[in-house]
């Protein structure tokens, strides 16, 4: 029996063959892990092995506040990276997206439980609150030298007992998780010593306080198709569509699903994290009491205008930003935006995704566009080399039966025919 006992103290190395040898993997496999060993992927996580790679590609020309960006989308499905780019498309021949930040504030939540005094509370709050700001500055003091750091408390009564003290902290150029952590607990150790009780002091997630719009406004001419749709009846279809995501949160669900595969992508690329941004949109789906939809299309006039209200809390710096060279480059071809220019951006390209994905699902259907590229996928999975992929798609994509089934047997018929040329 294998002894795992320690296993993240032991070099790299040996929990190589450790693993290699407990769950019988080949030779290959051993080859495949030390092929993709990466000295920064070994310091960032426990019990590191190997680095997963995800494809990353490129979204050209995205149009946010008058500018273009040259946008990197790390992703593993095949068609998000080809709908973006036609989203992206389609808003160029509009004025492009046009995003405001209301604020960038996080918060920090202590959990104050067993409350005898609720209002005793408050008014304690209310008294000494620049006192508990100095505190949590003072425990970073960095971030307040910068222009940013903690600006106000407030509080959420949870129940009769139970309350949220919140340290509303400006993170500036940072996603700042660390930061608003390490301010939240010294806020709390100075309401122990005034004798309350505290469960817990961590951010949230949720966003509220780092709300962004966007707008974009496409002429309907942009949206026709080659099968003869007329842009005007697309534009028409997409906002029925999108009403039945305030009806159906089964649609809803999916249609953000959708949304989130760009901007996902984005986040990703970026170096930021995909889980809190993702918790943080889906929360706020459901913010008025129904899970809807993130974006809403209506047509104006000769125009299909898109908005949204997204809680979108990333940084710039800081995190794996500063450490994986993957992730500089990314910033560098985005022309190292700010954290509110990249906060336009992920949102931007949630907008081309979703504007795609409506314009084909209310035309040809979802599937014509997938299955195209899912060719692609197969030929490789089917074992067919470079020089073969191409011809193998091409001989896919004519028949009604894109499986892997499909594509084994015409990889064979196109090896045989050759070795009898």
């Amino acid at each position: 029996m294998t002894n795992w006992h320690s296993f993240y103290k032991r070099p790299w190395s040996e929990r190589l063959t450790i693993l290699t040898d407990n769950q019988n993997l080949t030779i290959d496999e051993h080859q495949l892990m030390q092929d993709q060993y990466d000295d920064i992927g070994a310091q960032q996580v426990e019990n590191y092995i190997y680095n997963f790679g995800v494809p990353t590609g490129l979204l050209l020309q995205l149009p946010v506040d008058g500018q273009e960006f040259i946008v990197p989308m790390t992703t593993e499905e095949p068609s998000v990276i080809a709908a973006a780019n036609n989203g992206a498309r389609m808003m160029r021949q509009g004025s492009g997206v046009k995003t405001k930040r209301r604020a960038h504030l996080m918060r920090g939540q202590i959990m104050l439980v067993n409350l005898s005094d609720m209002a005793k509370l408050q008014q304690f709050i209310q008294n000494q609150e620049l006192e508990l700001l100095q505190i949590a500055n003072d425990a970073h003091p960095s971030m307040a030298a910068r222009g940013g750091g903690a600006k106000k408390l407030t509080i959420d009564v949870l129940d009769e007992k139970t309350a949220a003290v919140n340290v509303l902290v400006d993170t500036k150029e940072a996603m700042g998780a660390n930061t608003v952590n390490t301010m939240a607990e010294a806020v709390a150790t100075q309401l122990r010593q005034q004798g309350y009780q505290v469960l817990m002091a961590i951010l949230s997630n949720y966003g509220t306080e780092a709300l962004v719009e966007a707008e974009v406004a496409i002429p309907v001419t942009a949206l026709a198709t080659k099968q003869g749709l007329s842009g005007q009846t697309i534009a028409e279809k997409i906002a029925l569509a999108s009403h039945l995501e305030e009806l159906s949160p089964h649609r809803a669900v999916t249609s953000n699903k959708g949304i989130l595969n760009g901007i996902e992508a984005v986040v990703l690329a970026s170096g930021n994290d995909t889980r809190a941004v993702n918790a943080a949109l889906h929360a706020y789906a459901a913010h008025i009491g129904q899970y809807s939809g993130l974006i809403s299309w209506q047509v104006e006039h000769d125009q299909l205008v898109g908005r949204t209200v997204m809680p979108m809390s990333i940084g710039v710096v800081g995190g794996s930003i500063g450490i994986v060279p993957a992730v500089k480059l990314n910033h560098h071809i985005m022309g190292n935006p700010s954290a509110e220019q990249l906060a336009g951006i992920i949102i931007a390209t949630g907008l081309a995704q979703n504007l795609a994905a409506l314009r084909a699902l209310v035309s040809t259907g979802i599937q014509a566009g997938h299955m195209a590229l899912q060719a692609k996928s197969l030929a490789i999975q089917v074992g067919a080399m470079s020089d073969e992929v191409e011809q193998l798609v091409t001989q896919l994509n004519q028949t009604n039966q894109i499986n892997a089934a499909m594509a084994r047997q015409l990889l064979q018929k196109m090896r045989d025919s050759h070795a009898e040329n």
